[in-house]
C-alpha cells in the first residue's frame, strides 16, 4: 500500500503489476525502481539461476515477447554501429 502511496497510483493497479496483470509504463517503472533504490533493469533478469551468471535468453523474461524482440533489434543495432564507427576510426 506504501509503495502505490509514493508513486501516486492505487493499490490495486501496484497489485496487478505484481501479479501479471497489468505491465506497467516505463515512466511507472523508474517511480518503483526509484522508491526501492534498484535499477529499472532489474525488474527483467530471470534470478532463478542458482549461479549469478545472467543468462541473454533470459534477461527479460516479464515482458511480452514482442517487446523482448524490440529490445534485442535495438541492442544489436546500437552494437552494429558501435562496431561500424570503431572500424571506421582504424
Amino acid at each position: 500500500m506504501k509503495l502505490a502511496e509514493y508513486c501516486n497510483s492505487s493499490p490495486t493497479y501496484i497489485g496487478e503489476i505484481e501479479v501479471g496483470k497489468k505491465f506497467p509504463s516505463i515512466d511507472m517503472i523508474e517511480k518503483i525502481s526509484a522508491i526501492l533504490k534498484i535499477k529499472p533493469y532489474h525488474f527483467f533478469i530471470d534470478r532463478t539461476e542458482q549461479n549469478d551468471d545472467i543468462n541473454t535468453e533470459n534477461t527479460y523474461p516479464k515482458l511480452p515477447r514482442s517487446m523482448q524482440n524490440e529490445i534485442r533489434k535495438g541492442l544489436n543495432f546500437s552494437i552494429d554501429e558501435l562496431i561500424r564507427e570503431t572500424l571506421e576510426k582504424y
